[in-house]
């Protein structure tokens, strides 16, 4: 199994027309091919987010992660 660093990534939500991109969101990074995992309880938040800009209308966001 390949090692992971923490790390942080870039997250695209995309759903109905809506496009949420979040910067320096904290994941793990594996060493071996780069792929990012995020964990539930920061998933949980980014999802969250996406559905409040959607509900404000908005079309296209890009925001930097902020740990609450």
């Amino acid at each position: 199994m390949a090692k992971r660093n923490w790390g942080t990534a870039s997250v695209t939500l995309e759903r109905h027309g809506l496009t949420v991109v979040f910067k320096s969101v904290p994941a793990e990074v594996c060493e071996n091919c780069g792929e990012q995992y995020v964990d539930a309880r920061t998933t949980t938040r980014l999802l969250e987010e996406a559905e409040r800009a959607a509900q404000a209308g908005i079309a296209v966001e890009v925001r930097t992660y902020v740990a609450a």
